[in-house]
C-alpha cells in the first residue's frame, strides 16, 4: 500500500512538466527515477539519501536520482490531501539547488493551491 501517492503537477493549460520532462530522458534514467519516486511513495517519511525536505522550504521536498553519467536529478514535491505533488524536475549541474529550479517549484505550488481549493 502506497503511503505517498505520486500524482503529476498538472498546469492550467493542462500540461504536466514533471511527466514532459521526463519523457525527454533516456529509458534508463526514466526507470531510475520512476523508482526512487515509488520507492518513497512506499516508504515515506524516508530520508537520505532518497529524500529531504529543502533547506528554508518547510512545504517542499525533493527526490534525488543518481542517475547514468555520473548525473544528478531533482524532482521537488510537496505534499497536499495525502499525495505528493512532482511540481518541478530537472538535471542538477551544482552543489546548489539553483534558485531558479526552487523558485519554478513554488510558483507551480501555489498554482497547484489554488486550482486545487
Amino acid at each position: 500500500m502506497k503511503r505517498l501517492p505520486a500524482r503529476f503537477f498538472c498546469s492550467a493549460n493542462g500540461t504536466e512538466p514533471v511527466r514532459n520532462w521526463l519523457k525527454t530522458l533516456d529509458r534508463e534514467d526514466c526507470r531510475i527515477i520512476g523508482s526512487d519516486i515509488k520507492d518513497v511513495e512506499f516508504s515515506f517519511p524516508i530520508g537520505l539519501p532518497l529524500c529531504r525536505q529543502l533547506s528554508g522550504y518547510k512545504d517542499l521536498w525533493e527526490v534525488r536520482s543518481k542517475i547514468t553519467g555520473a548525473k544528478i536529478a531533482r524532482i521537488i514535491f510537496y505534499i497536499s490531501n495525502g499525495e505528493m505533488i512532482l511540481l518541478h524536475g530537472f538535471i542538477k549541474k551544482s552543489q546548489k539547488t539553483p534558485k531558479k529550479e526552487i523558485e519554478l517549484a513554488v510558483k507551480r505550488k501555489k498554482e497547484h493551491e489554488q486550482h486545487d481549493r
